[in-house]
């Protein structure tokens, strides 16, 4: 039964969702709240901030929606799928009381000791004085975290102390993230290197998509700023079946049923952010949600139809889901306005977007953008676009990403030189 479909959120995550949504046979209408420029091309796009629970629940019902996908982790953290639940609309997405897995890393640090998920060691406080003497002790570098949602840029990696106890003054004191530097998290430095894995779960069931792999800084070989990603590749050559049978057993099944021990069960994605050490695999966070830029390397490659599996979650019958992927690879550029993650300008014209239309193999994925009323497109955000292709390897799916970013263009146009450089040549 084909059904109308509304997707809360605006940016390239979302965009990849309503393309693969699109796809379905089952998507009757598809309706983005708020969207963008890009998504305005396959779907309906209407006014409704993320947090507009009341706005998006109403608007659900009188176009008799029947399914809400919830992009965002800001609306979940603050419990639209319960809001939306209660008006009795179908939501693929955690409740409040699972979403904390990322809106609190105390909470999900607590959660891996309780159960033995192997993560690196950790202290939280909520007293900026307690945390300075504890660094004094430490051994560096170290990692700051503030505890709660800062958009991918609450982590700091101190070198020295000196950094560190600035980076926790800044969190605190200073307030550079919000609420979200109230508690912060000081755990040890983590060597290796990191893979992105995301799962669909319906509560007791846990279903692994295509390993991926991010790129953080701001500028080539890892140098500059944390940022929300600045480009992405599938599969990663490091996640070996090793590494597979490992993150299995002693990582994914375990998460999924420590949250329902613990009376919070997951239905939705779980995003697991994985550093190979030479002791094994760790996790190194958790995300309630579809990662971004991950979603646009990892959806374009499944075989199944979205709306299925997303269903499959709600209902709890994932198990009978055979997920599968294409055996190929894609990778992701974001193009972004210079000077992200700090201050960057904003309302440049976009061109060259036709150049993407009616290929199977390129997607143009909108992030940051907005259209005007003369029908032009141009930068809204610090990440503007994620220029996606798809090739038989790493290294066809690169050569390919990197001569479509030449098709688009914008004034403060910038972007890193080496995405999956790191996995071009490995067997």
């Amino acid at each position: 039964m084909s059904i109308n479909i509304l997707v809360v959120g605006g940016g390239g995550r979302e965009h990849a969702i309503c393309t693969k949504i699109a796809q379905s046979p089952r998507c009757k209408k598809l309706y983005c709240a708020p969207g963008n420029a890009g998504i305005a091309e396959v779907a309906e796009c209407v006014p409704f901030a993320v947090t507009d629970f009341e706005g998006i629940g109403n608007f659900a019902k009188d176009h008799e929606v029947g399914l809400v996908v919830i992009g965002p982790d800001d609306p979940l953290a603050l419990g639209i799928v319960d809001a939306l639940e209660a008006k009795g609309l179908r939501v693929f997405g955690p409740r409040k009381n699972a979403a904390i897995l990322e809106a609190s890393k105390a909470f999900s640090k607590d959660l891996m000791k309780k159960y033995g998920i192997p993560t690196a060691a950790y202290e939280v406080f909520d007293s900026c004085e307690k945390a300075e003497e504890y660094l004094k002790t430490a051994d560096y570098p170290i990692v700051l975290k503030a505890d709660g949602l800062a958009l991918g840029k609450g982590v700091l990696i101190c070198e020295t102390l000196e950094d560190a106890i600035s980076g926790i003054r800044s969190m605190m004191q200073d307030k550079k993230f919000g609420n979200a530097g109230n508690r912060v998290v000081i755990e040890e430095f983590l060597k290796g290197r990191e893979i992105s894995v995301l799962s669909f779960v319906d509560g007791e069931t846990i279903k692994i998509m295509s390993s991926a792999q991010d790129h953080k800084r701001a500028k080539d070989n890892d140098e500059g700023l944390n940022t929300g990603g600045m480009g992405n590749f599938s599969p990663s050559p490091f996640y070996t079946a090793e590494v597979d049978a490992f993150c299995k057993k002693y990582i994914f099944q375990p998460t999924v049923d420590a949250m329902k021990a613990e009376g919070r069960p997951f239905k939705g994605v779980i995003f697991f952010g994985l550093i190979l050490t030479d002791k094994g695999p760790k996790v190194l966070e958790y995300n309630a949600r579809f990662g971004d830029p991950e979603t646009q390397v990892v959806l374009p490659r499944m075989k199944n139809d979205i709306v299925d599996v997303f269903e499959a979650c709600i209902d709890g019958t994932l198990a009978g889901i055979n997920l599968e992927f294409e055996d190929n690879a894609a990778v992701c550029v974001v193009l972004a306005s210079d000077g992200y993650p700090e201050k960057y300008e904003k309302g440049f014209k976009i061109t060259g977007q036709e150049r993407f239309m009616g290929k199977n193999d390129y997607f143009l994925f909108h992030a940051g953008t907005k259209k005007l009323d003369d029908g032009s497109v141009v930068t809204n955000g610090g990440r503007v676009l994620g220029v996606t292709a798809l090739g038989k390897d790493i290294h066809e799916a690169r050569k390919k990403a990197y001569e479509a970013t030449g098709w688009v263009d914008f004034a403060n146009k910038y972007m890193r030189t080496d995405i999956a450089r790191s996995a071009d040549n490995v067997n």
